[in-house]
């Protein structure tokens, strides 16, 4: 199979273009289907209070991105990393 890069006729997409995080909770057993979208994330399943958690999170984090005139494109897969751990609720 070639490689799609070297094809010339194919688009290829930037992955800081295309830099969206995803979250999916497994936790939910009440039926309820969640689904939350924005911009650059979604979330997906878990339980009410899962999936509470984990936009909460996810919404703090790209504030701290913001206030640091950052966006997700532009943050280091390490710097992103440690911002979902500093707004994670305990």
């Amino acid at each position: 199979m070639e490689n799609r890069l070297h094809k010339n006729n194919l688009p290829v997409k930037d992955p800081k273009v295309m830099a969206h995080l995803f979250g999916i909770g497994l936790d939910c057993d009440d039926g309820h289907k969640r689904l939350t979208q924005a911009d650059k994330f979604s979330i997906m399943g878990g339980s009410e209070q899962t999936h509470d958690k984990m936009t909460e999170t996810l919404c703090k984090t790209f504030e701290d991105l913001k206030n640091k005139g950052k966006s997700l494109q532009d943050a280091s897969m390490d710097e992103i990393s440690d911002l979902i751990r500093k707004n994670s609720p305990s």
